[in-house]
């Protein structure tokens, strides 16, 4: 497969690569040790990124999700600069089904998604259901127009200062799973923070749900063939037809996952080239028994498996975005065999970039050690690398193979 990004995908990268430069990298490591972005915080650089054409609002998707690999450009860019930054973005997506949904969440909503000014996030995780989406203890029952969310969500991206969450849950009646969009202005819901080891400055948490009452009309289910029988689902949703056509072959849950997870393998890629490039520059200054370290075949063999990891890497998830553009089904597998060789693949470079560097390595004046914290998160969200390997062998083997059910 021949591969090289257009004119514009060049631009686009050559012009987010000097923002980063000039407004995210001289910022990053004050933020990133205050801890979990404010929301006002996350606003102002959701303003800022809406200058470059990234973002939700109607102007920007046409443009940003009309051709994946735009997404996955900024996946992997973001990352290399601050990871964080990137899970606080593109976890922010379920605002992109606003209108699609009731008219009062309609009405509350729509102005501040037409700013860019939105926040969302994607609750799926369960205190006792994390890797197993199949046994979500969250309920949705019909109580006449509305449906009554029951339930706890935890290790959620953005839950503390989402103002859209979109919940999966489980219809009482018919034991069917579904995906239900849910304002925080209509549907209040109570929020708790979580820490974590590594993409620090992400804001992360827990969602309670107790009766909380969602418009009949906010069901994912019910917006998408609503909008589908009126032939409207392109003019109301902006994105690449091939996402949509995904939604054939497989659950709602398991497309969203095929783009997410092709963008998390980008973002480790992100973090990957990163530490390749820090430690690049570290092998030819650092000098030891009276010459530059690079001239050490230990520390070649390093700097060789880590640029071997971080171009298998890129290739993979540039790919997996191409199935997902062409809404071919072979992008369950191609996603999670993406994100899960590109996630643990980066907590490989960051460990060889650490090593290059030694004690600086350890130190958090110098980034790498950043670098090793977010590798490490990234082999569990979005289905742990043990999941992903399982998706592969069923999407291999066919459905009378799966290790899961």
């Amino acid at each position: 497969m021949q591969f090289d990004f257009s004119q514009e995908h060049r631009l686009f990268r050559d012009s987010l690569r000097e923002f980063l430069a000039k407004e995210i990298e001289p910022i990053v490591d004050e933020k990133e040790k205050k801890g979990p972005l404010t929301k006002e915080e996350v606003l102002d650089l959701y303003a800022k990124f809406r200058k470059l054409g990234i973002g939700y609002d109607p102007e920007s998707l046409s443009v940003y999700f009309e051709d994946p690999f735009y997404y996955g450009i900024a996946s992997e860019e973001i990352s290399r600069v601050w990871a964080s930054l990137n899970v606080v973005l593109g976890m922010s997506f379920p605002v992109v089904f606003v209108n699609l949904a009731s008219e009062q969440t309609k009405e509350v909503m729509m102005p501040k998604l037409e700013k860019n000014q939105l926040i969302g996030c994607l609750a799926a995780t369960e205190p006792e259901a994390g890797s197993d989406t199949t046994t979500m203890k969250t309920t949705a029952e019909l109580d006449g127009d509305e449906w009554v969310l029951n339930g706890t969500k935890t290790w959620i991206s953005n839950a503390t200062i989402a103002d859209i969450a979109l919940v999966v849950a489980t219809n009482k009646e018919t034991g069917m799973q579904d995906m239900f969009l849910v304002d925080r202005v209509n549907s209040p819901f109570e929020t708790s923070e979580l820490h974590k080891i590594g993409w620090r400055a992400s804001p992360t948490g827990e969602i309670y749900l107790k009766n909380c009452r969602v418009p009949k009309e906010n069901a994912l289910s019910h917006m998408i063939q609503k909008a589908l029988s009126k032939g409207e689902l392109t003019e109301a949703l902006p994105i690449h037809s091939g996402i949509t056509k995904l939604y054939a072959y497989m659950s709602p849950l398991s497309a969203v996952f095929c783009m997410m997870r092709s963008g998390m393998a980008l973002m480790a890629t992100g973090i990957s080239q990163a530490a390749l490039d820090a430690s690049i520059a570290y092998a030819k200054q650092r000098k030891a028994f009276g010459k530059p370290i690079g001239k050490f075949q230990l520390i070649q063999d390093m700097l060789y498996k880590m640029v071997a990891i971080t171009e298998s890497s890129r290739l993979l998830g540039y790919k997996a975005l191409y199935l997902v553009s062409k809404g071919d089904p072979q992008a369950r597998l191609m996603s999670s065999l993406a994100k899960g060789y590109a996630c643990e693949g980066c907590v490989k470079v960051t460990y060889y970039g650490i090593q290059i560097h030694g004690g600086l390595g350890l130190s958090d004046e110098y980034p790498l050690e950043r670098y090793f914290r977010d590798a490490r998160v990234m082999t569990i969200p979005d289905g742990t690398t043990e999941i992903q390997k399982l998706i592969v062998g069923r999407e291999l083997l066919g459905k009378g193979f799966s290790a899961y059910s």
